[in-house]
């Protein structure tokens, strides 16, 4: 999820933001350094699959960092900026080139997980014709790619998201739901997305061993995936006896800060997850 802040936590952007706000010259250069080339960093966080004794990646999320020194550092600011100025597609599609050429870093068998917004898939044209080339253009397969869609900010076109959703499967690329149980990640973003993953939000992981009403909610996610075929992500797994509990209740895809911090591309130790 790439909402989250460097401890896990998802922060108050909106104080900031009105300091940003504080004039039309402010508002451009924000905006215009944060959709600078190089302005962006990345770090990767692994999606686990803890089936077996020694935890295997699945596939590796993307997590971007705004522009260094200035309060869009933080991608709660990050985001939730772009929002307010209506630039989410011009900044998720900044977002994509910046993992892409993070990605010449990582190991060609690993997936990539990019977050985009619903928004950006239902009503920037072209996104999909978008991304296809910037894969093509660095080599990099459309198999390897896992979607992984965010919104907060609804309603958008249903029809043009359904179409970039199909021009997304058709290039091979894995869909992923973010947030499940939160905001807009509900049981109509379900059924529009029909996804490859589940990605339960860590407000029901944390604490999940001690807390039956969280155990209830993961079960009931994870009675759901099945007859989509997809499999659940518990997000935010910081406490043995958590994985235990969801080892117990059968999600076996796990991320979180108990198997490290994100790191930049070239400071990742896959054989040794």
């Amino acid at each position: 999820m790439q909402m989250t802040d460097a401890s896990g936590g998802t922060g108050r952007a909106s104080r900031p933001l009105r300091a940003a706000a504080r004039g039309s010259s402010v508002q451009r250069s924000l905006i215009d350094h944060i959709l600078e080339r190089g302005s962006l960093s990345v770090r990767f966080q692994p999606v686990l699959d803890v089936r077996s004794a020694r935890p295997q990646p699945h596939y590796l999320e993307a997590l971007i960092r705004g522009p260094r020194g200035t309060i869009a550092e933080a991608p709660t600011i990050l985001f939730e900026y772009a929002r307010k100025k209506n630039m989410e597609g011009a900044v998720d599609r900044r977002c994509v080139e910046a993992i892409l050429e993070a990605a010449a870093a990582v190991p060609a068998h690993l997936r990539l997980g990019i977050n985009i917004h619903a928004s950006t898939l239902a009503m920037d044209e072209g996104f999909a014709e978008f991304l296809e080339h910037a894969l093509a253009a660095r080599g990099i397969s459309p198999l390897r790619l896992v979607v992984e869609i965010v919104e907060h900010a609804p309603p958008w076109d249903v029809v043009s998201f359904r179409g970039t959703l199909a021009w997304l499967r058709r290039m091979g690329a894995r869909i992923a739901l973010d947030d499940v149980g939160l905001g807009h990640s509900n049981y109509m973003m379900i059924c529009e997305c029909r996804p490859d993953y589940l990605k339960v939000d860590r407000y029901f992981v944390a604490g999940c061993h001690a807390d039956f009403h969280r155990r209830a909610v993961l079960s009931s996610v994870a009675q759901l995936a099945g007859p989509f075929g997809a499999r659940v992500v518990a997000e935010g797994v910081e406490d043995p006896a958590d994985l235990e509990t969801l080892a117990r209740i059968g999600i076996d895809l796990v991320q979180g800060f108990l198997f490290g911090q994100p790191r930049p591309a070239d400071a990742l130790d896959v054989a040794a997850t």
